[in-house]
């Protein structure tokens, strides 16, 4: 092994001296060890081996492809290591050859390099090295920030800028998101740790001890994991972000969580069953052509409305989060949506409004549709980088399991102390325990049925 190394150093290139090679392919190793790549010592010796048919001094690029198939053992770390690679193998800043790192002494050559942010100026050599007599004594200083660019712009980019190589690279970090709805309570019952008795069991148990109940069992209610639904609009305005939106679909439907999908225009489509489709591109395929009013107008009252009384009691079931990505650039009616969103909003669990434009800093909800839908909305949050898919993800994990007012919308009705409200006697004459009591408006029910006050319903109008 000895022989090796001393073989590999003597055939380094002249300018970089004997022995100065050996200090800086240890420091690569060390900083791609920071980076989060698995490199052990035997890795690294073959690199060293690898130098006496590689050259350093020849050519950079065939070192460069070397060095990644003896110490990149994961596909996901091939552009990590791309980018640290010329990061540290770099032309050195003011004119200094490879030479100079020889002339800094021990210290200097073995100490554990430093890592910098990225700073906007043209140099390469670290702050302050400019008129300093102690630049020599400094601690190696390494720019690792273009490193971790690649992945952290991705997730700041708009979707609407992505290229087709960014937008696979989106789906791989898509895929890594965890959505967790949390579980809602059923009707059923279970044997655990609840209020209720069953004497089924309590009776089953007791015929080990002659019969005589020593222990009570106890029954809770079953929980199953809570639904899906998302109704996407994929009309015009949003064709800037209809691909990758739908990319996002697939993504969830093959996460394991229970979804429903509908995409709009001027008409509902349910989709559901096309995102079983394993391959996203054939998945996309298939919706884009399963669906007639592609890039049309766009009608989000009658989509809703067409919703609400063909689907909703088929799919609502269970307490479903309830996601409706849209823009709010409406042609319809803004009255019948907002009707609309009111229905819905009491048929779910939550009901959460994205909106790609959100995530501009001068928008504003202007437009009729966002106005006749925001007093309806639960939530309502950006969708159009990954970080605000992220930051949906989270919220979502830490939604509570009981139904709450929207937040940031709660009525604000203004209750007197002393305002109270008339409670009419019994019907039996006998005095009401409490004539009066106190009522607050806002705890009041919200529910009206659809047909309430129709003229052809007997006794509706």
């Amino acid at each position: 092994m000895t022989t090796n190394i001393d073989i590999n150093l003597h055939t380094a290139p002249a300018d970089v001296g004997d022995g100065a090679i050996l200090p800086n392919l240890l420091m690569f190793g060390e900083v791609l060890r920071r980076l989060g790549l698995e490199i052990g010592s035997a890795n690294m010796l073959d690199l060293v081996r690898a130098t006496e048919f590689v050259p350093i001094g020849g050519s950079r690029n065939d070192f460069r492809l070397a060095a990644r198939a003896l110490l990149v053992h994961k596909q996901s770390d091939l552009a990590l290591f791309d980018e640290a690679f010329q990061v540290f193998w770099r032309r050195p800043a003011h004119g200094r050859s490879m030479r100079d790192l020889r002339s800094m002494g021990e210290e200097r050559r073995y100490r554990t390099p430093r890592v910098m942010p990225h700073r906007e100026d043209a140099s390469d050599g670290p702050p302050g090295s400019e008129g300093s007599e102690d630049v020599d004594d400094r601690q190696p200083v390494v720019d690792l920030q273009r490193s971790f660019s690649a992945r952290e712009v991705l997730r700041q980019r708009d979707f609407a800028e992505f290229t087709p190589t960014e937008v696979s690279a989106a789906r791989a970090l898509m895929s890594e998101l965890a959505w967790d709805l949390g579980r809602r309570r059923t009707r059923r019952l279970t044997w655990g740790d609840g209020a209720e008795i069953d004497l089924r069991r309590s009776m089953r148990r007791s015929l080990s001890h002659g019969g005589e109940i020593l222990d009570f069992a106890r029954r809770r209610r079953k929980t199953k994991p809570r639904p899906l639904v998302l109704i996407c609009d994929v009309s015009g305005s949003m064709e800037r972000y209809t691909r990758m939106l739908l990319h996002f679909l697939h993504t969830v439907a093959l996460s394991g969580q229970q979804l429903e999908a509908f995409l709009f225009a001027t008409r509902l489509t349910r989709i559901t069953r096309h995102l079983e489709t394993r391959g996203v591109d054939q998945a996309v395929a298939q919706v884009a052509h399963a669906v007639p009013d592609w890039a049309g107008g766009t009608r989000i009252g009658e989509a809703i409305k067409a919703f609400n009384y063909r689907w909703a009691r088929r799919v609502l079931r269970g307490g479903p989060v309830v996601l409706v990505i849209s823009d709010g650039w409406d042609r319809g009616d803004p009255d019948l949506l907002g009707r609309e969103m009111a229905r819905l909003q009491r048929s779910c669990h939550r009901l959460i409004w994205l909106n790609p434009l959100l995530g501009s800093p001068t928008y504003q909800p202007l437009t009729r549709g966002m106005q006749a839908a925001l007093p309806h909305i639960d939530d309502f949050l950006p969708a159009h980088n990954l970080h605000s898919l992220q930051e949906l993800a989270r919220h979502l994990s830490n939604l509570s399991d009981r139904r709450q007012l929207p937040s940031g919308r709660r009525p604000t009705v203004a209750v007197q102390e002393d305002a109270t409200v008339e409670v009419p006697a019994p019907h039996d004459g006998t005095t009401a325990a409490r004539s009066r009591r106190d009522l607050n408006p806002a705890l009041a029910p919200t529910f009206r049925h659809p047909l309430w006050g129709h003229p052809n319903i007997p006794g509706g109008g």
